[in-house]
């Protein structure tokens, strides 16, 4: 009776040890950070800079002790629109073997279409926007798509551009739906923000300094959204 006693206290023994064993290196291996890339225009260039949206998603999941939760890297060039999206994504994204990719594109597309006649047209844009999104789904990339926010704050929808980037804004809807992607919504969001915070019925200074680009309060904004669905992902 003793040996087995004895014999049964070593299973034991040698039964915890190596559990303790296991729950010591599987603490000591860290998660895989989530990568993700934003895509898109000057608004997504400067949201990597000093104070931008990008910046202040890393700056609050440092804050919270989740910064290796995310690896964010910003990949917006100024002017772009969707084809040209599609012309440097392989080298500026799929390049950076991201898990997820944040699509934010259209207000070129839509505003270049009267200050420069070069913007694009809303069948093209769309042909173009499938397009990115095949190929990146075709390389395993979790993709999320933005509405385009503003051009002009003006919250009664008498800014030159709110009808087309109100069509242009559905165009993204659809494809979200019909793709099964992630839906950033900052047309809807920035409307909502300026029917409560812009009485004055001003045309920039609530969310952006010059009608597109963002100031504080907007790239505040902009994080918290993303983040939100970041975290839903």
């Amino acid at each position: 009776m003793r040996l087995k006693r004895t014999n049964l206290s070593g299973h034991l023994i040698r039964a915890a040890l190596v559990l303790l064993l296991f729950t010591f290196v599987t603490s000591m291996i860290r998660k895989k950070p989530i990568r993700v890339v934003f895509f898109g225009d000057s608004i997504t260039q400067q949201g990597a800079q000093p104070g931008g949206y990008i910046v202040k998603m890393k700056e609050a999941l440092e804050k919270a002790g989740r910064g290796s939760d995310f690896d964010l890297i910003g990949a917006g060039i100024g002017g772009n629109k969707v084809y040209d999206l599609y012309l440097r994504m392989d080298e500026d994204v799929i390049a950076q073997k991201p898990d997820i990719v944040v699509i934010w594109i259209g207000v070129n597309d839509v505003w270049h279409k009267a200050s420069s006649g070069t913007g694009t047209d809303a069948d093209k844009f769309e042909k173009f926007y499938i397009a990115i999104i095949n190929k990146l789904r075709d390389k395993g990339i979790k993709v999320i798509l933005c509405t385009p926010a503003v051009i002009g704050e003006r919250a009664d929808f008498t800014n030159m551009q709110d009808g087309d980037l109100n069509y242009y804004s559905q165009i993204i809807r659809n494809l979200a739906q019909k793709f099964k992607c992630g839906l950033i919504d900052l047309r809807e969001t920035f409307h909502n923000y300026e029917l409560k915070n812009n009485p004055g019925n001003k045309e920039s200074g609530i969310l952006t300094r010059d009608r597109v680009h963002l100031n504080d309060a907007g790239n505040q904004l902009v994080a918290e959204k993303m983040q939100e669905v970041l975290d839903a992902k």
